[in-house]
């Protein structure tokens, strides 16, 4: 069996090697502990009991570390340095018609206005957040 718990401890290495998140790391902990209990002489039954608990365990105290560890933080772009920012009405913003530019920091944006109404150009907005390539404003 212990030729069984190294081949299961390989197998289950190489499947986490080649993937991204911990997929299964704990089984590979799991077969290394079947392996150590197959060592040393314990039953069949015994060594799929700490497989299994091994397992679990490993799963139950490193799953939550790991998933905060791994989870991906949203990070700002150049882009979110409007949203908040005054901006000039380069083109009427028109949202039934589809229409509308703005100049933001030495920028063009498409724009649209977020109380549905129209905006002539030549006023003064201000960006309250961005939609795709659209910034969305309101007048100041």
């Amino acid at each position: 069996m212990t030729i069984f718990w190294l081949a299961a401890f390989i197998v289950f290495a190489i499947g986490e090697a080649v993937t991204v998140g911990l997929v299964s790391v704990w089984f590979a902990v799991g077969a290394l502990a079947g392996l150590f209990a197959a060592a040393l002489g314990a039953g069949l039954w015994l060594q799929i009991a700490v497989f299994l608990g091994v397992s679990a365990l490993a799963l139950a105290l490193f799953k939550p570390l790991s998933s905060k560890l791994l989870k991906s933080k949203p990070s700002a772009t150049n882009a979110d340095r409007v949203i908040g920012a005054q901006a000039l009405v380069t083109e009427t913003i028109d949202n039934a018609q589809a229409q509308g530019q703005v100049r933001v920091k030495g920028q063009v944006w498409s724009a649209r206005s977020a109380q549905d109404v129209v905006i002539p150009a030549g006023r003064d907005v201000k960006v309250l957040r961005i939609e795709g390539v659209k910034v969305i404003v309101e007048i100041v």
